[in-house]
């Protein structure tokens, strides 16, 4: 393949450039991509391994992080607020929120076991509904919707542990794209199409709202997607 690519691929880009155009690939130009694993164990293999490997990087930032606290904040009075943070891998996510002068008090999940090394942190898939959180949250925060195989049933889930007045809060930025689509990082949509593609998923079950602002340790934007619900159980349409 890298030959092919320094012996075809690259003259052939080259020639393209000079009359203005691009050889991009297919899933470059599309608004929503899925990764196809062979099986559940193939995905889970391949999230902790990426989990272990990547495991005191930390994509999260405090500047989009104080955006999910004022959310919180300004919607619930009563203290403590129950947060769930989804997919935080060394539970910087949850531990940050909760150390905050805000009332906030959040647990976090990752599908590895070293979850359990971290402070406030279980080892959990965020795809399977847990009886005990049902109704339990007053928010969920994530940035981890792209290591999804089943976006449309992990966010069924999430809105399933919200209380009736509770918040769904996602974290997308263009990174969480096709372009960056991978085995590693199985689902990309683009920003602007992302609240398409929940309403398509959810019709009028669920309410969004949105805010735009620039990371702190990546200056890049970062999309803050705020889904309510309007119906206690919300279920996904169609297939």
């Amino acid at each position: 393949m890298k030959l092919l690519k320094k012996m075809v691929i690259k003259p052939f880009q080259k020639a393209l450039g000079a009359f203005g155009y691009v050889l991009e690939k297919r899933k470059n130009l599309e608004d929503f991509y899925l990764h196809e694993y062979s099986s559940y164990e193939e995905y889970k293999r391949v999230q902790i391994y990426h989990n272990k490997r990547k495991i005191n990087s930390i994509w999260a930032d405090v500047a989009t992080l104080n955006r999910v606290g004022q959310i919180v904040s300004r919607k619930f009075n009563s203290k403590p607020i129950k947060g769930l943070c989804h997919g935080t891998r060394n539970g910087y996510e949850q531990n940050y929120l909760s150390n905050l002068d805000l009332g906030i008090d959040a647990i976090g999940t990752d599908i590895s076991e070293t979850a359990q090394n971290y402070e406030k942190s279980i080892t959990w898939d965020f795809h399977d509904p847990k009886p005990e959180w049902k109704g339990m949250f007053d928010f969920i925060y994530t940035n981890s919707l792209d290591q999804s195989w089943k976006p449309k049933r992990a966010i069924e889930v999430w809105l399933d542990q919200l209380n009736m007045d509770g918040v769904l809060i996602i974290e997308h930025t263009e990174a969480h794209g096709p372009r960056e689509a991978s085995k590693m990082d199985p689902f990309g949509v683009r920003p602007t199409v992302f609240p398409y593609i929940l309403t398509m998923w959810f019709g009028s079950q669920i309410s969004i709202s949105h805010s735009v602002a620039k990371k702190g340790n990546n200056n890049i934007d970062a999309w803050l997607f705020v889904v309510h619900k309007n119906v206690t159980d919300v279920r996904s349409l169609g297939d």
